[in-house]
């Protein structure tokens, strides 16, 4: 059984001001659930008159997921449908989505219905309406095998990034511009968005949802994943740190393994004075410590061009999306036709 969660207030006149929304929806052999949260999202729309897309990424299903998809798209112009040709993981199938997408506001939701957007969208709207960038669901009596993993996880991650959320690996709302402003996703790190967005400022807000348990099919995570998920913490907050000013790192790092050379030289200095006595092995490892740090500054002085040049790029990137999304992604006939309904590598 779920949460019970008393009913959201909406604003019409606030959900208008949001514009054009975009549900993006990844996923894996969800034959059974994906139709459901087709059919409730297209109700949401409906309800709340609100301009929308539905886009379904089959991250390389190989049961009738991708014809339960077209089947829906045959009927509703709001539903597309994108593929991979295998699965290439949750990162990859919304980076894809995000190329994509349309909407001024996009919503991500899982295809397995542990969350119904029934419920969970208009909550995320009617958050994000508050003056929010970007809004995370927080499950509200969550019971699966995941929880234990789940709070270390979110704890580690409330401590190492400062941001106020309780539940970031689950459902989103975020506005166009968090989403183009996002660095190239990679590996599992669709899991630190909500820190990425933060670490540019944009404003974070969270809101409670039930806890929907999976009805049918099984989860495509499971506790394998800690190790890695640690790991990613820990490249993702020397990115966020260190990325745009990596001579802070490798100059201090390398200052401080030079100022223990030459502290240790004159230790052995005043000890040949005083005594009279030579320690070559040390002498040897001080030197090596001068030579680690000369080299760490050189890394870092080839990083800070690094940064330059990918400044640029990112500059480049921009301007091409913006002169691409002046340009229609979907014909308006049928759904076969979509340039991207076809499959992705």
């Amino acid at each position: 059984m779920s949460a019970a969660l008393p009913p959201v207030e909406i604003d019409q006149n606030a959900l208008a001001g949001l514009g054009k929304i975009s549900v993006l929806v990844p996923a894996r052999d969800e034959e059974g659930n994906i139709g459901q949260v087709i059919e409730r999202t297209l109700r949401v729309f409906s309800r709340y008159g609100l301009d929308g897309e539905i886009v379904v990424v089959d991250d390389g299903s190989t049961d009738g997921t991708r014809q339960e998809v077209l089947s829906w798209s045959e009927r509703s112009p709001h539903v597309h449908l994108i593929t991979h040709r295998r699965n290439l993981g949750l990162t990859a199938a919304l980076r894809t989505g995000f190329r994509h997408v349309q909407g001024d506001v996009v919503i991500f939701l899982p295809g397995d219905m542990e969350s119904d957007p029934e419920e969970d969208i208009p909550r995320l709207l009617a958050k994000l309406s508050e003056g929010y960038d970007v809004v995370a669901g927080w499950r509200q009596g969550r019971r699966d095998r995941k929880v234990f993993a789940s709070r270390i996880y979110n704890l580690v991650s409330r401590w190492l990034f400062g941001v106020q959320a309780h539940d970031m690996n689950w459902i989103k709302a975020f506005r166009r511009e968090v989403i183009d402003a996002l660095p190239p996703l990679r590996s599992d790190w669709h899991r630190f968005i909500l820190m990425m967005a933060a670490s540019d400022g944009f404003r974070v807000g969270e809101v409670p949802t039930s806890y929907r348990p999976r009805q049918r099919g099984r989860s495509k995570f499971g506790l394998g994943r800690i190790p890695v998920s640690f790991l990613d913490v820990l490249v993702v907050k020397f990115l966020l740190v260190f990325s745009q000013k990596p001579m802070r790192f490798f100059g201090a790092l390398g200052g401080g393994l030079i100022a223990a050379g030459f502290l240790t030289y004159l230790y052995l200095l005043i000890l040949y004075i005083v005594q009279s006595k030579q320690q070559r092995p040390i002498f040897w490892f001080a030197g090596v410590l001068v030579l680690a740090g000369l080299i760490l500054f050189l890394i870092g002085f080839i990083a800070e061009l690094i940064v330059n040049q990918q400044e640029q790029l990112v500059e480049l990137e921009r301007t091409l999306r913006q002169h691409l999304q002046q340009r229609p992604s979907y014909p308006a006939q049928h759904p076969d036709r979509f340039p991207h309904s076809g499959e992705e590598s």
